[in-house]
């Protein structure tokens, strides 16, 4: 490792979730979770479109935002270059996702939750 790890403080977590937030809307994806924690973050996003292409834009707008509020050296790595990702195929599976992430992830920090409509 070249840089020492990389630690989302509440500032940053706030950031994450709002470029999050901006991504789906600008690309009319559904957030049904999210749960920013210190060093990684879950979602569960509905669209259609291949998890591993909503991982790596979610890496980009995150790293933007936070370039652009100056918190961090502008050539600050901050994302594994890889992640998890899964497809859910029924409702048992997103319900199930939802709450893991919402729910099992230890104290709760920068959460998010889409409501029922």
């Amino acid at each position: 490792m070249r840089q020492r790890p990389y630690l989302l403080d509440g500032m940053r977590r706030e950031l994450v979730l709002g470029s999050i937030h901006e991504v789906c809307s600008h690309r009319g994806w559904n957030l049904l979770a999210a749960h920013i924690r210190m060093n990684h973050v879950h979602t569960v996003v509905e669209a259609e479109t291949r998890p591993e292409k909503i991982m790596i834009t979610f890496k980009a707008y995150a790293s933007r935002v936070l370039n652009m509020s100056g918190v961090d050296e502008p050539a600050r790595k901050r994302w594994a270059r890889h992640g998890s990702t899964r497809y859910l195929w029924n409702q048992k599976n997103v319900s199930a996702a939802i709450k893991y992430v919402i729910y099992e992830q230890g104290s709760a920090m920068e959460v998010f939750e889409a409501t029922a409509s």
